[in-house]
């Protein structure tokens, strides 16, 4: 029996040294209660109980905790349903309030994320609910965080998940989608067909600037090539006539000039019996030298008049 009773006291004084020893770990807060009442908030680090007097009451973490948010049915402005979940993100920044201001802060946040949920879906639009995701989270954020103060919690931030409508309205929006890219297409194709034919007839007006400057050049070209032409004969007929006008007033220039023609009078008088053409000739044919002293004088008149000129 001492031997029994020895080793029980041994156990008793072995569980009574664990019981009064509390490790509490890092990013965590014990409620210590002393006969019931709160004593101490436990943070990280070795702390001693009083046997039988002192209990460790809550154990909080005051990690950052990500809280589910159930999916629920939700009214919009436009009275369609839809099922809306989210994900709510909250960490516990008093442990005492954590564990004295409500029963379950977590549940009664879930519950208040729900109404608030309800609530701001039920003033928007279905469009304007998958458009303004932010605006409801951040609706939703400042709610839960107003009322989870007396808690000792602080809600950080919420995120919508899914925005899930009826089939019916799922059908609707996807033929209107549909109907929004054909549409989309057709003015797309449409623009190109126009783009198109501006860029068509922008060609087409330019390739006749380009032939009608080409066509305009060509002629000033051709213009410009026969005033040249007739400029260049005219200057060689001057010169020649000049040469002929000197070799006529050179020694034995009037004789060559009577030989001369006299040449040229008697080839075109032969050639009348060889050709049709019809020449009108001199009654006197046998006047040669008549002729040839009438030549001379115009000549001696035209070159007169040229030197007084």
């Amino acid at each position: 029996m001492g031997t029994g009773l020895l080793i029980g006291l041994i156990l008793l004084a072995a569980v009574v040294f664990f019981k009064t020893i509390r490790i509490v770990p890092q990013r965590s807060a014990f409620i210590k209660e002393r006969l019931g009442k709160f004593q101490q908030t436990m943070e990280a680090g070795f702390h001693v109980l009083v046997p039988f007097v002192d209990r460790i009451s809550y154990k909080h973490s005051l990690k950052e905790q990500a809280l589910d948010v159930p999916p629920q049915i939700c009214i919009t402005q436009d009275n369609i349903s839809v099922e809306v979940d989210g994900v709510l993100y909250l960490q516990v920044i008093d442990a005492r309030k954590a564990s004295y201001g409500i029963n379950d802060y977590k549940f009664a946040s879930t519950q208040l994320s729900q109404t608030t949920m309800r609530s701001v879906i039920g003033k928007m639009e279905l469009d304007k609910t998958f458009e303004e995701r932010e605006s409801i989270n951040s609706a939703i954020v400042a709610a839960v965080d107003k009322a989870s103060d007396p808690w000792g919690v602080k809600v950080t931030r919420y995120e919508v998940k899914n925005i899930v409508p009826p089939q019916s309205i799922k059908d609707a929006m996807e033929k209107h989608m549909r109907a929004e890219r054909e549409k989309r297409a057709l003015i797309a194709e449409s623009e190109g067909e126009r783009q198109a034919k501006i860029n068509r007839a922008e060609g087409d007006k330019q390739e006749l600037i380009e032939r009608s400057e080409g066509e305009r050049q060509r002629r000033i070209n051709e213009a410009q090539g026969r005033a040249s032409e007739i400029e260049a004969v005219a200057t060689a007929t001057a010169k020649g006539i000049r040469e002929i006008a000197t070799a006529i007033a050179a020694e034995g220039g009037s004789d060559a000039v009577n030989m001369r023609i006299a040449e040229q009078y008697i080839n075109e008088f032969g050639n009348l019996a060889k050709t049709n053409n019809t020449t009108i000739i001199p009654a006197n044919l046998t006047d040669l030298a008549g002729m040839v002293s009438g030549a001379m004088t115009v000549l001696k008149s035209s070159d007169s008049d040229g030197k007084d000129s």
